[in-house]
């Protein structure tokens, strides 16, 4: 055995070698295109620490964040058929799908149910993600939304949901519309039953889910500077050939022409909703306590 040329130069190209940095540690706004320590975006639930621009958040990450001591349930979703209408174009429905769920790992679809306590209440939370096929809803969503509506029933408690959508899915074709129903019934029978159901849109909002459960809220929450609308800008501007206003279809802009009721930041999230649910299931209480602060 040689000694130098076995131990002795390994050890020293370790110490003269050059270590290349992990491809995931920064990250570039692309609001303000600052460089973002990736750990410190994370930890700032993915919102740009420069300008607060807020990105697009996977559910799995969205949830800690939102109940007591980031302890929830997950509900799998019922069971659909994968490809109902065996849809074909450049490459079959199915392997799309298992492609997106070979990528998406956690999430077998666009949608993500879960319950548990916030402020020491049971509440239900369905959430869209967006990375899953951009976030398109099909019978695999409305059957999820159906079974977050009846859990909420089942349980009392209140439902609030999280849109991110590009609409529906077009390889489930008149499958996929028929959600719009399905879902608007599901909503009704949450009302009903004299529950709270409000919806948080976040960026984007579109297609057949804006035309739906997505606006169909007792109160609509939104993100900062969310895409909201049923078809995008700039269909809507070759369309009408004319020029739209700035802002148009942004959270803000809504929010100014009455289609919102609120913009909250993501990190005031959880205490916005904690408080509108108070409202609509304590409403003695809350009457009380303003009236004594307005005495006070």
């Amino acid at each position: 055995m040689n000694w130098l040329t076995n131990f002795v130069r390994p050890k020293l190209r370790a110490l003269v070698s050059r270590k290349s940095a992990p491809e995931n540690l920064w990250l570039k706004c692309p609001k303000c295109e600052q460089m973002l320590f990736m750990r410190d975006w994370e930890a700032n639930q993915e919102v740009c620490t420069h300008c607060g621009h807020h990105m697009r958040i996977r559910p799995l990450k969205r949830l800690p964040h939102l109940f007591d001591e980031g302890r929830y349930e997950l509900h799998p979703l019922p069971r659909v058929p994968s490809d109902p209408l065996k849809f074909r174009d450049t490459k079959r429905y199915d392997a799309r799908l298992k492609e997106a769920q070979a990528k998406n790992e956690g999430t077998g679809e666009a949608l993500v149910v879960a319950s548990g306590l916030m402020a020491g209440r049971t509440m239900v939370v369905a959430l869209m993600d967006f990375d899953f096929m951009g976030g398109s809803m099909g019978t695999a969503v409305g059957e999820g939304l159906v079974m977050a509506a009846d859990l909420a029933v089942a349980r009392k408690a209140p439902l609030i949901v999280f849109s991110s959508s590009g609409g529906a899915r077009m390889q489930e074709g008149i499958l996929s519309l028929m959600q719009l129903t399905r879902t608007t019934i599901a909503v009704r029978r949450v009302k009903e039953a004299g529950l709270p159901y409000i919806v948080v849109l976040t960026d984007p909002t579109t297609g057949g889910v804006s035309a739906s459960f997505a606006m169909l809220g007792d109160v609509h929450v939104a993100e900062p500077d969310a895409i909201i609308g049923f078809a995008g800008p700039r269909v809507i501007q070759d369309t009408i050939r004319q020029e739209l206003p700035p802002g148009f279809q942004r959270s803000e802009y809504l929010l100014e022409h009455g289609m919102v009721d609120a913009v909250v930041h993501r990190h005031k999230l959880r205490e916005t909703l904690i408080r509108l649910v108070s409202l609509f299931m304590d409403p003695l209480i809350s009457e009380s306590r303003s009236v004594a602060v307005a005495a006070g």
